[in-house]
Protein backbone atom coordinates (compact mmCIF):
# COMPACT_ATOMS: atom_id res chain seq x y z
CA UNK A 1 0.00 0.00 0.00
CA UNK A 2 1.40 3.26 -0.84
CA UNK A 3 0.98 6.10 1.65
CA UNK A 4 0.18 9.24 0.71
CA UNK A 5 -0.05 12.80 2.99
CA UNK A 6 -3.41 14.35 3.08
CA UNK A 7 -3.59 17.28 1.16
CA UNK A 8 -3.71 20.10 3.61
CA UNK A 9 -6.81 21.63 2.57
CA UNK A 10 -8.04 18.24 3.07
CA UNK A 11 -6.77 17.89 6.85
CA UNK A 12 -9.38 18.35 9.88
CA UNK A 13 -12.51 18.64 7.54
CA UNK A 14 -15.79 16.95 5.32
CA UNK A 15 -14.98 18.12 1.97
CA UNK A 16 -18.20 18.20 -0.01
CA UNK A 17 -18.17 16.63 -2.88
CA UNK A 18 -21.55 18.21 -5.48
CA UNK A 19 -22.25 17.28 -8.65
CA UNK A 20 -23.88 19.11 -11.71
CA UNK A 21 -24.84 19.25 -14.81
CA UNK A 22 -22.19 21.50 -16.16
CA UNK A 23 -19.23 21.82 -14.13
CA UNK A 24 -17.57 23.66 -15.95
CA UNK A 25 -20.47 26.05 -16.21
CA UNK A 26 -20.53 25.47 -12.37
CA UNK A 27 -16.70 26.80 -12.06
CA UNK A 28 -17.63 30.08 -13.49
CA UNK A 29 -20.31 30.87 -11.68
CA UNK A 30 -18.87 30.49 -8.49
CA UNK A 31 -15.46 32.53 -9.44
CA UNK A 32 -17.72 35.54 -10.14
CA UNK A 33 -20.42 35.10 -7.91
CA UNK A 34 -18.49 33.07 -4.93
CA UNK A 35 -14.83 34.27 -5.40
CA UNK A 36 -13.68 31.01 -5.92
CA UNK A 37 -10.58 29.87 -7.10
CA UNK A 38 -10.09 26.79 -9.05
CA UNK A 39 -7.19 24.43 -7.41
CA UNK A 40 -7.55 21.28 -9.69
CA UNK A 41 -8.87 20.46 -13.01
CA UNK A 42 -9.51 16.40 -14.24
CA UNK A 43 -11.38 16.55 -17.91
CA UNK A 44 -12.60 13.48 -19.44
CA UNK A 45 -14.09 12.03 -22.38
CA UNK A 46 -15.52 15.18 -24.51
CA UNK A 47 -14.64 17.60 -22.04
CA UNK A 48 -16.10 16.73 -19.36
CA UNK A 49 -14.99 17.28 -16.01
CA UNK A 50 -14.50 14.00 -13.74
CA UNK A 51 -13.00 15.81 -11.04
CA UNK A 52 -12.20 19.18 -10.09
CA UNK A 53 -11.98 21.42 -6.63
CA UNK A 54 -12.46 24.75 -5.90
CA UNK A 55 -11.65 27.13 -3.03
CA UNK A 56 -14.16 29.54 -1.59
CA UNK A 57 -13.43 31.65 1.18
CA UNK A 58 -10.28 29.18 2.71
CA UNK A 59 -12.91 26.33 2.26
CA UNK A 60 -12.58 23.55 -0.39
CA UNK A 61 -15.48 22.18 -2.73
CA UNK A 62 -14.91 19.23 -5.13
CA UNK A 63 -17.17 18.95 -7.83
CA UNK A 64 -17.83 17.00 -11.17
CA UNK A 65 -19.99 16.53 -14.03
CA UNK A 66 -23.33 13.98 -12.86
CA UNK A 67 -22.78 10.54 -13.43
CA UNK A 68 -24.20 7.29 -11.97
CA UNK A 69 -25.07 6.66 -8.96
CA UNK A 70 -25.07 10.61 -8.38
CA UNK A 71 -27.85 12.93 -9.26
CA UNK A 72 -28.43 16.78 -9.29
CA UNK A 73 -31.06 18.40 -6.87
CA UNK A 74 -32.94 19.70 -9.52
CA UNK A 75 -33.86 15.99 -10.27
CA UNK A 76 -33.98 14.78 -6.53
CA UNK A 77 -34.12 18.02 -4.17
CA UNK A 78 -31.45 18.49 -1.52
CA UNK A 79 -31.04 17.51 2.20
CA UNK A 80 -27.62 19.91 2.23
CA UNK A 81 -27.00 23.06 2.43
CA UNK A 82 -22.74 24.10 2.31
CA UNK A 83 -22.28 26.78 4.61
CA UNK A 84 -19.43 29.43 3.87
CA UNK A 85 -18.19 32.02 6.53
CA UNK A 86 -17.10 34.93 4.44
CA UNK A 87 -15.83 38.34 5.16
CA UNK A 88 -18.63 40.27 3.80
CA UNK A 89 -21.91 38.67 3.68
CA UNK A 90 -24.05 41.48 2.15
CA UNK A 91 -21.90 42.30 -0.53
CA UNK A 92 -21.40 38.31 -1.31
CA UNK A 93 -24.79 38.05 -1.70
CA UNK A 94 -25.81 40.76 -4.23
CA UNK A 95 -22.80 39.64 -6.03
CA UNK A 96 -24.27 36.35 -5.95
CA UNK A 97 -28.11 37.05 -6.82
CA UNK A 98 -26.28 39.81 -9.56
CA UNK A 99 -24.41 36.62 -10.89
CA UNK A 100 -27.53 34.33 -11.04
CA UNK A 101 -27.97 32.74 -7.44
CA UNK A 102 -31.57 32.60 -6.05
CA UNK A 103 -32.00 34.67 -3.48
CA UNK A 104 -33.82 32.24 -0.89
CA UNK A 105 -33.18 34.59 2.78
CA UNK A 106 -31.91 38.05 2.70
CA UNK A 107 -29.20 38.74 5.04
CA UNK A 108 -29.98 39.38 8.53
CA UNK A 109 -28.40 39.16 11.52
CA UNK A 110 -28.73 35.90 13.99
CA UNK A 111 -29.09 35.90 17.11
CA UNK A 112 -26.31 32.89 17.58
CA UNK A 113 -23.58 35.52 16.62
CA UNK A 114 -23.68 35.93 12.72
CA UNK A 115 -25.14 37.03 10.16
CA UNK A 116 -26.52 35.15 7.07
CA UNK A 117 -28.26 34.88 3.86
CA UNK A 118 -29.52 31.77 2.25
CA UNK A 119 -28.61 31.38 -2.05
CA UNK A 120 -29.86 28.48 -4.45
CA UNK A 121 -27.30 28.36 -7.01
CA UNK A 122 -27.94 27.89 -10.92
CA UNK A 123 -27.60 24.00 -10.27
CA UNK A 124 -29.47 23.86 -7.74
CA UNK A 125 -27.05 23.39 -4.67
CA UNK A 126 -28.27 25.34 -1.44
CA UNK A 127 -25.39 28.06 0.40
CA UNK A 128 -25.80 29.52 3.45
CA UNK A 129 -22.85 32.33 3.87
CA UNK A 130 -22.29 34.11 7.00
CA UNK A 131 -20.76 36.93 8.66
CA UNK A 132 -19.64 36.81 12.63
CA UNK A 133 -21.17 39.65 14.47
CA UNK A 134 -21.65 40.10 17.99
CA UNK A 135 -24.20 37.38 19.75
CA UNK A 136 -27.73 38.72 20.51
Amino acid sequence: MIHMEIPEHHKQAVVPHIMVESAAEAIEFYAEAFGAVELFRLEGDAGRIVHAEVGIHGSTLMLGDVDVPFSTPDRVGTSVALHVYVPDVDGLTTKAVTSGAELLTAPADMPYGARQSMLRDPFGHVWIFLTPIAAA
